[in-house]
């Protein structure tokens, strides 16, 4: 029997391996490849900071915290981590200088100082002497001046200095934030498209700055600092829940560090003086060919511009065809249900439908959880006009939405500054739902229109990853949404559902019995299906209850896009599962369940994955999709994934993933999806010029 469990770390590594391959993939546009090995590198650091960071509190608290499917200590979680990432590292400088050849061939060149001819040299030394030495705050680390603190993601320049009485000391220069002002592409004079680094340029000169002494080895170097923090832990009920917050975010700035970075080979002696200072052990030290920091690749591409075969073809999110122009939005959600499908439709309709909101006369109330939102946010506009409107607006507000805490403080001033009731979401549970409810007086007594959502009221992520949005004026929906906000507004949390599935109470323990349910009818000798699509699957008991569904014959087809602790395809165990994940274009983020065939086949569209964290940790909500029109949408949407023959990996037996072959016609689902979206809004359009 082969194994059936893959640890949830290692799982995610081949998932960002999978972000790193589109890197390498011919078939992406030159500069779209450059992202993605960008997008690497931050996915990378924030796993450090997160994931390693927690394996790294439960080592140094000294739990014996075993991961339950794979039974790895936290120790040997990192070990394998830190082999893995060294291997995955070294693909990433492989393709970074592939890449950088290629751009070469567009006029675009990046230099070290080797490669500078004698005047542009002579250019570098009084760019240097004029504009970077003034600004540099360099350290020499001593009795009297202590190793300094270094910022989480930046990159610093490290020496080995040799005094006249032959010491050894070490200096150090920031070379992000003090010289912010100055551009970290040098361009060379001579207009040749020939630029150097300027981190690359303090390395070369440091020794200008630290006269005096002999410079005996240098590098660049970048650390990445722990970021787990638990807020609920720490907290204490006589603070300011939102000021607490706030302090907490400044302490997160200055947790130890989890990885040491380096660009340069140095002595051993000088590593573990640095590791020692740093308080990170020298295993945890990568050394990279590629910069340290990859983020200007977004400046090159802006210079490539004008060859539009470097990048993706241009799409623009289409009008869905399913409202009118000019009629009320709120009028057409109680007509029928409606389903927007991001990034292919606008998001348009649902802003139009805040406002709406926030301007009918009839709307007595607007509740709504946030959790991520855009910098320059229309939907908190429409919630400020509603509450100045007179309107009873109710916003959950999760300030502990990792990395967008800052963001979401300063939208919860506002917010309350408006007149809106805020609530900061619950006690030992973050609130991850996406859920909006409108409250309305109508001609036969109270109107609901609820919208569910798979991804976060943020207009930018809209454009950018795959999502759905179902707007319903079914009652039974709306009273049972209304019962979720009271719930949360009372600090607590729903104990039973009949349509929505809530967690952290009423989804683990339903999915398991909508499961069970496939089980039952394939005993039963009838037909039996499962169909999921995930972000994430590591909830063991629902993965133990699929394996119990497999063994059974159910069939199972699940599109995972990254950790998926399962391993379908082992004989007698998970056989009869399939698991494929799409990487592309755009991030694939909507979350879709189905259970059964034929008429008693349900639907749900979902702000959960199915992680533990999900599952029982957090408040999220699955809605059923109750209109036929939109199920057989629902179902077109799985099933043209499924048929992913480009972008598609499948896992095999031993947790390998990869291409799925491409037989007969080429299937790009993302790219067509967003053209059905471009067919359907034109025939509409079409129709109008004929009426």
């Amino acid at each position: 029997m082969g194994q059936i469990y893959m640890n949830r770390e290692l799982s995610w590594l081949k998932f960002n391996e999978r972000v790193l391959e589109e890197a390498a993939n011919p078939e992406v546009p030159l500069c779209e490849r450059t992202t993605f090995v960008s997008i690497y590198q931050s996915n990378l650091d924030e796993f450090f900071m997160v994931r390693v960071g927690s394996l790294q509190d439960q080592m140094l608290l000294n739990t014996k915290i075993r991961d339950s499917k794979t039974n790895m200590t936290s120790e040997e979680q990192i070990r394998a981590i830190l082999k893995e990432v060294r291997r995955l590292n070294r693909k990433k400088d492989e393709i970074y200088k592939d890449l950088m050849s290629q751009i070469e061939g567009y006029g675009i060149k990046l230099i070290d100082f080797s490669m500078a001819k004698a005047d542009e040299k002579k250019y570098l030394e009084q760019y240097f002497n004029h504009e970077i030495m003034p600004l540099s705050s360099p350290t020499v680390v001593g009795k009297r001046q202590p190793f300094p603190f270094l910022r989480n993601e930046e990159i610093y320049a490290v020496v080995v200095l040799e005094t006249r009485n032959k010491k050894e000391r070490i200096g150090l220069i920031p070379c992000s934030n003090s010289i912010s002002m100055l551009s970290r592409l040098i361009e060379l004079p001579g207009g040749k498209g020939r630029y150097m680094l300027l981190e690359d340029l303090i390395l070369h000169y440091i020794g200008k700055i630290f006269k005096g002494y002999k410079v005996k080895g240098k590098s660049l170097i970048r650390v990445v600092r722990n970021a787990d923090i638990d807020a609920d832990a720490l907290y204490d009920e006589d603070l300011d829940y939102r000021e607490f917050m706030a302090d907490l975010m400044k302490e997160r700035k200055k947790l130890s560090p989890v990885r040491l970075d380096l660009s340069r080979e140095m002595d051993g002696d000088v590593v573990e003086a640095l590791c020692r200072y740093l308080d990170v052990s020298p295993e945890r030290t990568f050394r990279s060919e590629a910069p340290l920091d990859v983020s200007f690749l977004f400046k090159i591409q802006d210079m490539l511009r004008m060859n539009p075969e470097l990048f993706y073809e241009k799409r623009v999110p289409q009008k869905s065809p399913d409202f009118r122009d000019g009629a009320s939005i709120l009028e057409q959600i109680k007509e029928e249900d409606k389903l927007l499908s991001y990034p292919y439709e606008s998001i348009r309709p649902f802003l139009k439908m805040l406002t709406e909101a926030a301007e009918d006369d009839n709307v007595i109330s607007i509740k709504m959880t946030l959790y991520r939102l855009a910098k320059q946010s229309k939907v908190v506009e429409a919630l400020c006009e509603a509450a100045e409107n007179g309107k009873e607006v109710v916003v959950l507000v999760e300030l502990r939405a990792r990395f967008d805490e800052e963001n979401n403080i300063r939208w919860s001033r506002m917010l309350e500054k408006a007149g809106c009731q805020i609530i900061y979401g619950l006690e030992g549970y973050k609130v991850h739902s996406k859920l909006c409810l409108i409250t309305r007086k109508g001609e036969k007594g109270v109107e609901y229109i609820t919208q569910i959502g798979t991804g976060n009221y943020n207009e930018k992520t809209a454009r950018l990853y795959t999502d759905l949005s179902l707007m319903t004026a079914n009652e039974q929906i709306g009273m049972e949404a209304a019962r979720v906000f009271q719930a949360l507004a009372k600090g607590e949390v729903i104990e039973d559902v009949d349509h929505l599935l809530v967690a952290p109470k009423c989804l683990q323990n339903k999915v398991i019995d909508m499961i069970e349910e496939e089980i039952r009818h394939k005993k039963n000798g009838e037909d039996a299906y499962i169909g999921l699509k995930l972000n994430s699957l590591t909830d063991k008991k629902i993965i133990d209850k699929l394996v119990e569904a497999s063994k059974a014959g159910v069939h199972i087809d699940m599109i995972v896009r990254g950790i998926c602790c399962l391993i379908p395809q082992v004989p007698k165990e998970t056989e009869n599962i399939r698991v494929i994940s799409i990487v592309g274009r755009f991030l694939e983020h909507s979350r879709i369940y189905i259970f059964g065939v034929g008429e008693r086949t349900r639907y749900y569209i979902a702000s959960a994955d199915f992680m533990t964290r999900n599952t029982v940790k957090r408040v999220e909500v699955a809605a059923p999709v109750y209109s036929e029109k939109l199920k057989q949408r629902i179902r077109g949407i799985f099933d043209l994934m499924l048929s992913d023959n480009k972008k598609a990996r499948i896992e095999d037996s031993n947790g390998t993933y990869s291409m799925v072959k491409c037989e007969g016609e080429p299937v790009n689902s993302q790219e067509m999806l967003y053209q059905q979206a471009y067919d359907r809004a034109a025939k509409k359009t079409e129709n109008k010029v004929i009426e």
